[in-house]
């Protein structure tokens, strides 16, 4: 997808949450569509039907102080975290509850980031306590994640075959004033 096409369908997006607003109690729990890897999956989904996972639509803190996203209207959530001095992100999968840990059988989250813009292939690296050949954390690094900003951006995963993506949106912080 180039540039111009991904703006423009992230203005078309951001525009129907505009019109419709956000109805958060009513999501849908519809995963994302199944679209090709080239395309982000929440681009083609309308009006409630949109995971509405952007901080400050209920979600608080994360488990690991990071910012959630839903995953399948609140079936899972995903929690998004940063270590600049690392240049490494971490995705945790959390189960409804957005606290506990939901391992999945998967081996990469995908992270998209819109300024800087970047996309970021997260690796399963299992906690400890995750059963055999599944995981809730993943791990990636790229140098742009050095940057000390609040991030925005998106997080893409299958679980059993269903494709899941939610938005995400830090929040001024501590280390970040």
């Amino acid at each position: 997808m180039n540039i111009q096409n991904f703006f423009a369908s992230l203005l078309t997006a951001a525009c129907l949450l505009g019109f419709v607003g956000c109805k958060h109690e009513t999501a849908s729990t519809t995963p994302a569509p199944n679209v090709g890897a080239d395309e982000h999956a929440h681009d083609d989904v309308e009006g409630d039907e949109r995971d509405h996972s952007v901080a400050g639509h209920g979600h608080g803190t994360g488990p690991h102080g990071g910012t959630i996203a839903d995953w399948g209207g609140g079936k899972y959530h995903v929690e998004f975290t940063v270590d600049h001095d690392k240049t490494q992100a971490t995705a945790y999968v959390l189960g409804g509850d957005e606290k506990t840990s939901a391992p999945i059988d998967a081996d990469t989250i995908e992270l998209n980031i819109v300024d800087p813009e970047m996309t970021v292939t997260l690796d399963a690296s299992p906690e400890d306590s995750d059963p055999d050949g599944k995981a809730s954390r993943f791990i990636g690094t790229h140098e742009k994640l050095g940057v000390v900003q609040e991030y925005e951006g998106s997080m893409t995963g299958v679980i059993g075959g269903t494709p899941y993506t939610g938005d995400f949106k830090e929040e001024a912080h501590s280390d970040h004033e």
